[in-house]
């Protein structure tokens, strides 16, 4: 009977030991961030764009925007935003939610982080990928050369 109660907690021990890890592998792994994503926040689920204002849910890959008081998740960006410079534009990584509708808070983080707004430095995860070389034009190294600034405040040079 010493045996069997040994074993069984021998068992049990092992379990409990086996489910702590489990659960600690499926906390920690929660999406791939995309190459355009900022550095250093693996375990973050949303960011949210300012200049376009909308979310990215990294876990589903989703973007997710306003279309007329309904709140859309789409693998693609609405149309107006489809030519948006995802590596150029600033990231607001959100740490502080983890639930499926971040826009719950959406009037702070419009209030908190308006367009154009720009907080510390981000590098990008990866490089963008180059099209063809008329895309250079939008770059640093010809951006006073460029047909594409309407006037407008674009710091560029923060995201590089």
């Amino acid at each position: 009977m010493k045996t069997m109660k040994k074993l069984v907690f021998a068992l049990v021990l092992f379990m409990s030991v086996f489910f702590a890890h489990a659960q600690v592998s499926i906390n920690v792994n929660i999406g791939t961030p995309p190459s355009w994503g900022p550095e250093g926040n693996d375990d973050s689920r949303y960011y949210y764009l300012p200049d376009i204002d909308t979310y990215y849910d990294i876990t589903q890959r989703q973007y997710i925007y306003d279309n007329n008081g309904k709140w859309i998740r789409d693998k693609r960006l609405p149309s107006q935003y489809r030519n948006y410079d995802l590596y150029g534009g600033y990231k607001v990584v959100l740490n502080d939610y983890n639930g499926n509708t971040p826009y719950t808070y959406h009037k702070k983080h419009r209030e908190n982080y308006p367009k154009g707004y720009h907080g510390k430095p981000q590098k990008n995860r990866g490089n963008k990928p180059e099209k063809n070389k008329s895309d250079h034009k939008h770059g640093n190294e010809n951006q006073k050369n460029s047909k594409g600034n309407s006037g407008k405040d674009h710091k560029h040079d923060d995201h590089h």
